[in-house]
């Protein structure tokens, strides 16, 4: 599947978007089969309760006719007597059956939800890096949380009243013919004049409560983006453009939850309406039966019982129907997620990495365009090998192309053609989780997580110890500063680690790095956020970690080249120069102008 067919799949969703043809599709809540299924012993004892307490609702008016029309007689006080008896134990059984009915099924709908989540989040964690090109992170957070939530009420609560209100509905209209075939056929009569419009409302609904999720989406999107860089909107006082637009964002929101309301509101009066006003003229039909022998008042007030129940059963209906329509545009958000394959897939029979790993790099006549950029080629052409233990340098404008080849060799894209090779295998044959096992990567913008130092560190290497941890921060020249936070490796970090300074964060990178202890290094720009004196301490730890192992370092600053053994000048997706600093500084071409550029600055 290409990365276009990606972004399609998803829809990245276009506002509003509803179903084919606007009609209702309960499909997507299909989906959720498997899910049930795993908790199937959990999910038939729900329904076995919620059988028993329908059925037991339903006992409830021959117990009333029968007292109406043999009870209320001098010599029936016993019979009175035994009738409320068995309607306290039918009301026991009622009340049993449904709690244990409401625990099921509450406690189910949190369960399926939760391994929802789950799977939701661990398919993102798969996904291509390409993926997230597009991919709003505010709008799959809503999918994770806002979604999830709208399915768990229809799977813990909707789904199960609307089977206990078929139950009642199809139960209380059989029992009514049996009651009473003549006044039944009033009540079937009015049927199709109550469920048309409930279907076709209904429609309405769901359209227009994919258009809430979707706006909602696009408010907590919003609200993310600014969240995450609160320093900078305060730096710019901007904080008035943010609420207004966050203000209009949310009011948007809430229109179209407004307008879900209201759609079903006048779904709800419409079907009260309708359902009640039959039963108010079939009660008016059964009157003039009583007046005129037909049928008995018990038997009439047994009738209007079920009449209820079917009419109530059949009214709930309505309202449940618009919240699982509503439920079945969140599933299909969310199984959207589900449905969009990886770009970077791994081969149904991968190619075995060499071990002992030699860390050797090759690119053969490379070229590569973003997907979002198809027709710009970032790479072009492009060749040259690294040798296991080589130190490499790769040196050139800013767009040239330099980080691109470090995603290339993480295999987080493919090639658009030529080969990029790992020890001697094609990336494309390769297991991508072997392969990145074997590299180290220290970014320019460090990450760092809001969890404490040593979990931060140990991020590089998840099984190692505490000695270990210590001992790679020490490497990184981290541990003086580490020393002096609160509770040391213990320390909470805020959240992508603002509460440390720009070289702080890179020096946690750089342990992390360390402790990952992989053949291949990775440094972009690895000391660019250091000042003077920490660079030369972590230089120091950089170039006795790259004797160990191959190592390529992308630098703007020279200075933090003159180590390596050899030096690739990118410019415009192709290499221009070839050589080690001394060779290049009197070369005359781009090395040359750049290094003069530094050098005399400094």
């Amino acid at each position: 599947m290409s990365f276009a067919s990606e972004g399609r799949g998803l829809g990245v969703p276009q506002p509003g978007a509803p179903a084919a043809g606007g009609k209702v599709n309960v499909k997507p809540l299909r989906r959720l089969l498997p899910y049930i299924v795993r908790y199937r012993g959990r999910a038939l004892a729900a329904l076995v309760a919620l059988i028993v307490a329908a059925l037991t609702t339903l006992v409830v008016p021959v117990a009333v006719r029968r007292m109406i029309d043999f009870g209320f007689t001098a010599q029936a006080a016993e019979l009175i007597n035994s009738y409320f008896s068995v309607l306290i134990a039918v009301v026991g059984v009622l009340a049993v059956s449904s709690a244990l009915r409401y625990y099921l099924v509450t406690t189910l709908g949190e369960r399926i939800v939760a391994d929802l989540r789950a799977d939701v989040f661990a398919h993102l964690t798969r996904l291509s890096p390409g993926f997230f090109d597009t991919a709003k992170t505010g709008e799959m957070i809503s999918r994770l949380t806002a979604d999830t939530t709208q399915i768990k009420s229809a799977v813990g609560a909707s789904v199960s009243i609307a089977l206990r209100n078929l139950v009642l509905f199809f139960g209380g209209a059989t029992m009514m013919v049996v009651t009473s075939p003549r006044l039944s056929l009033f009540v079937l009569g009015a049927i199709p004049i109550i469920v048309l419009p409930l279907v076709g409302y209904g429609r309405a609904v769901r359209k227009k409560g994919r258009q809430a999720q979707d706006r909602l989406a696009e408010a907590s999107s919003y609200a993310s983006e600014l969240i995450g860089a609160i320093r900078i909107l305060q730096a710019f006082t901007n904080e008035t453009m943010a609420k207004h637009r966050f203000t209009a964002a949310v009011e948007d929101a809430y229109g179209a939850a407004r307008s879900v309301t209201r759609a079903r509101s006048v779904l709800t009066a419409i079907a009260i309406f309708l359902v009640f006003a039959s039963v108010v003229l079939v009660l008016w039909v059964g009157a003039q039966d009583v007046l005129a022998g037909d049928i008995t008042a018990g038997r009439l007030g047994q009738f209007v019982l079920y009449a209820v129940f079917a009419a109530g059963g059949l009214g709930e209906l309505s309202q449940v129907w618009g919240e699982i329509s509503q439920a079945s545009g969140a599933a299909e958000r969310l199984f959207e997620i589900l449905d969009v394959e990886p770009e970077i897939e791994t081969p149904a029979s991968p190619v075995a990495m060499p071990v002992p790993a030699r860390g050797a790099v090759a690119f053969d006549n490379v070229r590569f365009a973003y997907p979002t950029r198809p027709e710009t080629f970032v790479l072009d052409g492009l060749s040259f090998d690294v040798k296991p233990g080589e130190r490499l340098a790769l040196v050139g404008p800013s767009g040239a192309g330099k980080s691109t080849i470090f995603h290339l060799i993480l295999r987080f894209y493919d090639p658009a053609s030529g080969r990029v090779r790992f020890d001697g295998v094609d990336l494309r044959q390769a297991d991508p989780a072997a392969l990145r096992q074997r590299a180290a990567l220290v970014p320019q913008d460090p990450v760092v997580f809001a969890s404490s130092v040593a979990d931060n560190i140990r991020f590089g290497n998840p099984d190692a110890g505490d000695d270990a941890v210590r001992r790679a921060a020490e490497a990184a020249h981290a541990a003086e500063f580490i020393a002096r936070l609160p509770q040391g490796y213990d320390t909470t970090l805020g959240e992508r680690g603002i509460t440390l300074s720009g070289g702080q964060r890179q020096r946690i990178a750089i342990a992390r790095a360390i402790l990952r202890d992989a053949p291949l290094l990775l440094l972009d720009e690895a000391t660019s956020s250091l000042d003077a004196e920490s660079e030369t301490l972590v230089q120091k730890a950089l170039t006795q970690l790259m004797q160990q192992r191959t190592s390529i370092v992308i630098a703007h600053r020279l200075a933090t080249v003159l180590s390596c053994d050899r030096i690739l000048v990118i410019d415009r997706g192709r290499i221009v120069e070839e050589g080690t600093h001394a060779q290049l500084s009197v070369s005359g071409g781009l090395y040359a102008r750049l290094a003069k550029l530094q050098f005399e600055a400094a």
